[in-house]
């Protein structure tokens, strides 16, 4: 099974006190005590984020680590990625981000463990670098599309409600055919997709959503809040 976990925005990160995303990424992993890997790649693998990285994920059930591309610990980086059981992609600059995994051939060993069953994860630039296309911020001030690493057919729109540019802009590209139709997700929402299907979409926060958008129409998807299934598994 084959497992794609594309925030919008949330985590660790951005939700430092609301752990609900964080802690259903690690639940979705087969193993007891996970192994999950950060790569901070489109922040510059920046040392700030590495540590909130750590700090939420050292009181978890899990076993964390992260890979930088700036100064690496391994030479055998496909060996490393294979190791891991879930990867979380941080957010920043996706298009350095896909710039440098395929010149160090991160890309390549990403996809092997990927169809090896290892869960992939990310927020914002952690998010879209997974579809064929989307809307980015990395070219400077203004909103422009990207092309990425396509594991997910369609576009993919990150921050939909965080940002006042948006929507308007996704929306517009899409109808211009800059992009495919695709994905869009508030702060706080994740879009859970298995074997490139979209399985499920939850959030942290009550009122966010994910939806779908193509030319003609955008469509609000049915998202469950991680707050209210965690309230209903404690009465059952």
């Amino acid at each position: 099974m084959r497992q794609i976990i594309a925030m919008g925005g949330g985590g660790f990160s951005m939700e430092p006190e609301n752990p609900l995303l964080d802690r259903y990424i690690l639940e979705q992993s087969s193993k007891k005590r996970p192994k999950i890997c950060f790569i901070g790649t489109a922040s510059g693998d920046a040392d700030s984020y590495i540590e909130r990285f750590y700090d939420f994920f050292r009181k978890e059930d899990c076993d964390p680590s992260h890979l930088s591309l700036f100064k690496p610990q391994t030479r055998d980086i496909k060996k490393f990625i294979m190791e891991q059981d879930i990867l979380y992609v941080g957010g920043g600059n996706t298009k350095n981000l896909i710039a440098l995994w395929r010149e160090w051939g991160l890309d390549i060993a990403i996809r092997h463990a990927y169809d090896n069953g290892t869960v992939l994860s990310g927020i914002s630039a952690g998010s879209l670098c997974w579809f064929e296309d989307g809307v980015t911020d990395s070219y400077g001030d203004e909103l422009e599309p990207i092309s990425c690493l396509g594991l997910i057919s369609g576009s993919n729109c990150p921050h939909y409600d965080g940002e006042e540019m948006r929507r308007p802009t996704y929306q517009r590209l899409i109808q211009e055919n800059a992009i495919n139709a695709g994905y869009a997700a508030d702060d706080g929402v994740a879009l859970h997709f298995v074997d490139e299907q979209l399985q499920k979409v939850v959030s942290s926060r009550p009122q966010a959503s994910g939806y779908r958008v193509e030319k003609e129409k955008e469509v609000k998807l049915s998202t469950v809040y991680l707050g209210d299934e965690i309230k209903r598994l404690k009465d059952e």
